[in-house]
This record gives C-alpha cells, sequence and structure tokens, in this order.
C-alpha cells in the first residue's frame, strides 16, 4: 500500500501538460492543422504534375512532335499555290495514282501571267494604229521617184571628155511638149540673209554668185545641195556710175589683165555651169575687151549666158563664133522692186514662154522678187509650164559646144 501511493501522482503530472499546452492556452491552432495547407499545395502540384505526366503517356512522346513538323510544313508549301491548296486536298489521292497529271497543277498557277499577255495584246494593239505612218510615208518615195528617173538619163551623156558645163549642169531633162522657164537670180552671196532666203524656194533656180561674196564656195555649196544649178556673176564695167565691185573688168585694162581677173573670178569656186556678166553694158559692147573672157571661158567649157544689159552687147556674137554653148535672158524681172510689177513681169515671161517654147527670166535677190516667185512658182506649173535650170535650155535650144 505504501509503494502504490507514490505511483498514482506521477501519472497525473504527466497527464497534465500534454491536454494544456501552451498553444492551446493562447488560442492558436494545433501544430497538426497549421501543416495541412502546405500539404494541400504540394498535394495539388503533386497531381497537376500526375496529370501531365498521364496526358503525356496517353499521348505518347513522339508522335506530337512528329504531328507539329508535318503540320508546319504543309503550311509553308501551300504558300506557293494558295488557292489552289483548298481544291487539291481531293486531287492529291487522285494525283498519287498518275504522277503525269501533277505537271499540269503546277502549270494552272502560270496563268496568273495572263495580264502579262493581255497587257502585250494591248501593246499589240498600239502598233496597229501604227500602219497610217507607212501612208504618210508613201508620197515622200513619190516625190523621191521624179529624181531617179532624170539623174540616169543625164549621166550616160556626160562622158569623160564631156565639158564641164555638161559634168555641172544638174540633171534634168524637161518633158516634152511643155514651155520651159528658167529663173536666174544675179548678185548672189553678198546680202546673205536674202541670198539664203532665195536658196530656200523651190528648185530649180540658176543662182549666179559673184566672186567676192565672203565664204563664197559654202554657200554655194550649200545652194547646189538645195537643188539649184550655179553659175558665176562677173563684175563689168556698166555705162554709168554705178560701182561693179572690186576687181570689175574695164575696158580700159589691158588684155593680160584682163585675162588675170578674169581667172581669178573663174577660180573664186567651183560647180558652176557658166558665168553671166553683171552691170557691163559697157564692157559687153566693146567686142576687143569681150574677146579675152569669152576665150577663156570657153576653154575651161562653161557656157555664156548674156545677161543683155545693153542691146549692143557683143557677147552672144562671139559665143557663136567660138561655138560654145550660150544663151541670153528674155526678160528683167525687178527693175521695179514690188511684188505687183515682178509678178507682171513673170507673166510676160510665160507669154515668151509660150510663143517660143522657153524663157530665161533674171531677177535679184530682192524681198519683192523672192515673194513674187514663192507663190508664183507653184502655180505656173499648174498652168502648164516646166521650171528648168538654164543648162537645160542651153542644151534644148542652143548647142554651141
Amino acid at each position: 500500500m505504501a509503494r502504490k501511493s507514490p505511483r498514482k501522482p506521477q501519472k497525473a503530472a504527466a497527464r497534465k501538460p500534454s491536454p494544456k499546452t501552451p498553444a492551446a492556452a493562447s488560442g492558436r491552432p494545433a501544430p497538426g492543422r497549421a501543416v495541412s495547407p502546405i500539404l494541400l499545395a504540394l498535394a495539388g502540384v503533386i497531381a497537376v504534375f500526375a496529370v501531365a505526366l498521364g496526358a503525356r503517356f496517353i499521348i505518347g512522346r513522339d508522335a506530337p512532335e512528329t504531328a507539329v513538323v508535318e503540320r508546319e510544313a504543309p503550311v509553308i508549301a501551300p504558300a506557293v499555290p494558295p488557292a489552289v491548296a483548298p481544291v487539291k486536298p481531293p486531287p492529291p489521292k487522285v494525283a498519287a495514282a498518275p504522277p503525269p497529271p501533277e505537271p499540269p497543277a503546277p502549270r494552272e498557277p502560270e496563268p496568273a501571267p495572263t495580264p502579262a499577255p493581255q497587257v502585250t495584246e494591248a501593246l499589240a494593239s498600239v502598233p496597229v494604229p501604227a500602219p497610217p505612218p507607212p501612208p504618210a510615208l508613201t508620197p515622200k518615195p513619190v516625190v523621191a521617184m521624179l529624181p531617179p528617173p532624170v539623174a540616169p538619163l543625164e549621166p550616160p551623156k556626160v562622158a569623160p571628155g564631156s565639158p564641164l558645163w555638161k559634168k555641172n549642169a544638174l540633171p534634168f531633162r524637161a518633158p516634152p511638149g511643155k514651155p520651159a522657164i528658167a529663173i536666174v537670180i544675179d548678185d548672189m552671196g553678198v546680202d546673205r540673209k536674202r541670198s539664203n532666203r532665195t536658196v530656200s524656194l523651190p528648185a530649180p533656180l540658176t543662182l549666179a554668185w559673184l566672186p567676192y561674196a565672203h565664204e563664197l564656195p559654202a554657200q554655194a555649196r550649200a545652194a547646189r545641195a538645195a537643188g539649184h544649178e550655179l553659175m558665176l556673176h562677173l563684175p563689168m564695167e556698166p555705162s554709168g556710175s554705178a560701182d561693179p565691185g572690186p576687181q570689175a573688168l574695164r575696158v580700159s585694162l589691158d588684155k593680160g589683165e584682163i585675162l588675170r581677173r578674169t581667172k581669178a573670178a573663174l577660180d573664186s569656186f567651183d560647180g558652176y555651169v557658166g558665168v553671166n556678166n553683171h552691170m557691163g553694158s559697157r564692157f559687153t559692147a566693146d567686142s576687143a575687151a569681150m574677146a579675152p573672157v569669152l576665150g577663156e571661158i570657153a576653154r575651161r567649157g562653161l557656157l555664156w549666158l548674156d545677161s543683155r544689159t545693153t542691146a549692143k552687147s557683143a557677147g552672144l556674137t562671139l559665143a557663136r563664133e567660138l561655138q560654145m554653148p550660150f544663151a541670153g535672158r528674155d526678160i528683167f524681172l525687178d527693175n521695179e522692186m514690188t511684188v505687183p510689177a515682178v509678178r507682171s513681169q513673170l507673166a510676160k515671161t510665160e507669154q515668151v514662154a509660150r510663143s517660143q517654147g522657153y524663157a530665161i527670166a533674171i531677177g535679184h535677190p530682192h524681198d519683192a522678187t523672192i515673194d513674187a516667185l514663192a507663190s508664183w512658182m507653184p502655180e505656173v506649173q499648174k498652168r502648164g509650164f516646166v521650171l528648168v535650170p538654164v543648162s537645160a535650155v542651153v542644151r534644148a535650144h542652143h548647142t554651141g559646144g
């Protein structure tokens, strides 16, 4: 009995602290309950991980990767034919059996360039209006057709030993049955502005150039290129006090000086068919003074056109004696320098041409003369006349050389 009594108090002391702990006394939850939320969070993470692993095992590891790659490839491939991709899901099965039909399928997108052919067709339609220009060009060949028949006719007649006037003559043959008119314009080259206007008139004219004109060879070449015939306009002494120009031929000069001045003038340029006199009413009336001049002109194989500034001119008589080619003026156009006066003289020229078959009219590069000729030249041809160079008149009517 004495031993049992001490054991009971020990048990009571051991049990007392467990139910009444300091935490319980403070009103805080028990330590077991505080750990439960953490465990719940861990359990949730584990559950999510387990679900992911389960899904991984259910779907498979390799299948999703290959599936993603396969899906990416088709997305890139249809980028080339976007419109064909939806239509081609059924054909691939049919195309798998026959590989040849697949080539036409890629060619189908090529029709997309069809707008390009449409543009080319539009461009092709633009050249279609281009044919109108050819008709516009047709008149040019027609004009070009006129010289060819004339040119081939003349060269055969110009043999190697032919005189110079035939070699330099403008190739021309007047149609038979039409009265011919030769228009000669003197005093060319000094007044450059009006000389250029004269050169711009329709060809053929016969242009007589003063030997002391500036840049004479270049001016003469330009006139010849424009289709006009060339002559030398040789200065000679007049009866009055007018100045014929430098190095003019005068009756007071001896024969040697006359020849020297004549040769210098003849050498001033080339390509001309003959010579006519500038002024010279006194000099041409002197047979002794004229003889060496015409002798040198004949020696060079050139023709002589007598301007007939005086009725006493000895030029034509000497030319016949020398048997050289020659001709004489019929009408002066511009003694009165107005357009009506010049047109009146042109009318007289037509009358002479009708009566004798040809006429030679001489004018000068005056504004009135140029204006009158510009309007008259197209009209006179409509009336049945033909405009010719002087050489054509000499060839047809004066055969002295």
